[in-house]
Parts: structure tokens; sequence; C-alpha cells
């Protein structure tokens, strides 16, 4: 058993768990069955209220087991309701998690590492660099600590409705921790929620979207396409230079899809630089023939990026553009923007040098002029 499995009980699944309660304690795979139940179920954050686990058992899991939840650090609130929430891991490092509240629906977006390593030039989180990939533990409690504070925002009887995997890191390049939450938050005797309401954000790693499509689960994938060209992509997601876009279309077109189900694939719009009419007839030639949604984004400005929030009219034209050529495209509303709100500005809040700056990046000559980084 690897370190997590020896002590952080809640990154288990039910047959890990069964596993290490038979060859740690001794005890039986019942016994396995209560304690996950009390974890994933209850939200157990000590051996100590697990009242129908055997006494002796309890003080032995107080001895070994490590049940700790996320600290919550700091929780922002946006006038139109949505919450950002920064949590503290145990090694000191700031995560993200926003629970955003839509109609009767609450949707979580969590994140998968400390930082991420992909470096894309618009994402506040790329300003931090990589940490370290999160461990399921981790993943699982911003779930269950975020549902804790969607019940006291929003009401004792709203639950979160969605889940998205859109936060800080990319999730397929911690691809077994986040499979393994995925499993935990999916099983029945825990939160049992439902793979249909669980969305895998990717920036294009393509091997691992094939791995992916070959789990005997099935949740709803969406792709940071952002760019209509390899040339722009380039610059914009440097992960491109790797996995081009026609790779990446190729391994969309092969990952299996249940009968009504789409990919979605999410366009940030920045201002003068991907998104003219000509992005947009590119973009629908791309997705032409998939069974997929679009989601445009204008630019959520913050000072760690170079760009400028696209002008209404030209977002309302490249929707249109795409509309036109059957395309279900939505433009999703900015949502906090009276705080905190792009990802990893809030953790980055904690490491930005007074006065650093760092050079504007060169956009193969579509450079929005004037602008530099703010590290």
């Amino acid at each position: 058993m690897s370190d997590v499995a020896k002590s952080k009980l809640r990154g288990l699944t039910l047959p890990e768990l069964e596993a290490w309660v038979q060859s740690t304690l001794g005890a039986k795979r019942f016994h396995a069955q209560q304690i996950f139940r009390w974890i994933h179920a209850t939200g157990a954050t000590s051996a100590e209220g697990m009242t129908d686990v055997a006494k002796e058992l309890r003080a032995r899991l107080a001895e070994i087991a490590d049940l700790e939840p996320l600290a919550t650090d700091l929780v922002q609130v946006s006038a139109d309701g949505t919450r950002k929430i920064r949590f503290k891991t145990h090694d000191g490092r700031f995560i993200e998690s926003v629970l955003i509240p839509e109609g009767d629906k609450v949707t979580q977006c969590i994140s998968s590492q400390v930082g991420c390593a992909l470096d894309c030039t618009f994402c506040a989180t790329a300003s931090l660099g990589f940490g370290r990939n999160l461990g399921a533990d981790e993943i699982v409690e911003q779930v269950y600590r975020g549902a804790a504070l969607a019940r006291e925002a929003y009401g004792e009887e709203r639950r979160i409705t969605n889940l998205v995997f859109m936060g800080m890191g990319e999730p397929l390049h911690n691809y077994e921790h986040v499979v393994r939450a995925v499993r935990i938050l999916t099983d029945q005797r825990g939160m049992n929620f439902s793979s249909r309401r669980i969305t895998v954000s990717t920036a294009g790693m393509v091997p691992q979207i094939a791995k992916l499509g070959r789990e005997d689960f099935q949740v709803n994938l969406a792709i940071s396409l952002n760019a209509s060209d390899d040339k722009t992509r380039d610059v914009v997601m440097p992960i491109n230079k790797k996995w081009p876009i026609a790779e990446l279309i190729g391994a969309i077109k092969k990952f299996p899809l249940q009968r009504r189900r789409f990919v979605m694939f999410e366009y940030v719009l920045l201002g003068g630089v991907n998104d003219s009419l000509e992005d947009a007839v590119r973009v629908a030639r791309l997705l032409k023939g998939m069974p997929c949604k679009v989601n445009l984004l204008p630019w959520n400005p913050h000072p760690l990026a170079p760009y400028q929030r696209p002008e209404k009219d030209k977002v309302v034209a490249f929707q249109r553009a795409l509309m036109d050529r059957g395309f279900a495209v939505y433009i999703r509303k900015t949502r906090g923007d009276d705080i905190d709100a792009a990802c990893g500005q809030l953790a980055a809040r904690e490491l930005q040098p007074a006065g650093s700056e760092r050079p504007a990046l060169e956009l193969s000559g579509r450079r929005p002029a004037g602008l530099r980084v703010v590290a």
C-alpha cells in the first residue's frame, strides 16, 4: 500500500479501504463499509463519532488514520451569489474551489492540482507554476466542504447538483487521483453522485483522453479549445505544440459517447486574438459532424495575463456565426466579477511579489498593445 493508503482514508475507494482495513486493522470487510459510509456519506472528520464501529477499532483508527479536513482559509462572496473558497492543505499550499448557484442548481468547480504545469497564457493558475498533484482525499474533501458551505449559504435543502473539474490544474495530468476521486464520489455507499453530472475538462492531453474513454464509467468531457488554428493555440496553450489541434480532434472523435451525450468545447474569447469571424468559421470546420456544444467564455480580466476582454458585439457575432452553422452555442455569463474570480487568482494573491513584472507575450503579431503580465 502507498503512503496515501496507510493513512489518508478519505482518498481510498471502497475496495482499497476494505484491503486496508483487513491488512492493517485485521478487521472485516463490513467494518470497511461502515467506515466508508461515515467518511463519504456522513462527512466524518474523526473516528470518535463513528458510533456503529467497534470501540477498539475507533481507537485504532484515531491513532493511525488521517481524517483531518481541508482548512477553509478564505471565502469570498460575490453579489451574484458566487462563493470562491480558498482551502489550505496540510502542507500549507493554497487551492481553490467555486460554488456557482443558478436557479435551484449549484455547480461546484474543483481543483485537481496545486498550480499547473501547462502554462496556458490567459490563466492565472499558470502564474503559480506547478506545485504538486492533489490526492484523491483532497479532491473529494473540496466537495464535502463545499456541500456544507452550500447548505449554509443557499439553504439547508440546496445540494451541489453538478461538479466540474475546471479549477486549478489539468485534471488529466493527475489522472490516477482524479479517476479515484470520481469513483469515490459516485459510489452509492458514499455521496452517490451521478457520473452524468460530473464534467472533466482538459487542455488536450490526447493519450489520457483515450484512457478516460476506456474507463468503466462515463463522465462528461470538456475540451479547452481556445483557438481555431495551431499558430494561435501554440501561444495561448503551449500544450498544442505536443498535441496539435488535428490530433486533439481525432482523439475526441474516438471518445465513446452514450446516446444523447455530447462533448463540450470551451472557448475563451480573448479580445483581438481569437475572436474574429474568421476564427468562428474555422472552429465550425473543426467541429463539423461532432455531437458537441460550445461554451463561449469572454475572458475574465486579471493582472496576471496580457489580454483584454472581447467587445460584446464580437462575442455575439462569434456565437451567431456558429449557430448559423448548426451548433448549440452558449455565452457563459461572467460570474464573480467583484471578487478574485479568475481561476488561480485567489491562491496567487498570497504569492505575488510586489512590483514584479514579466514581459508581455508575443502573439504572432496580434499582441494586445501596451499590456504586461504582472507576476
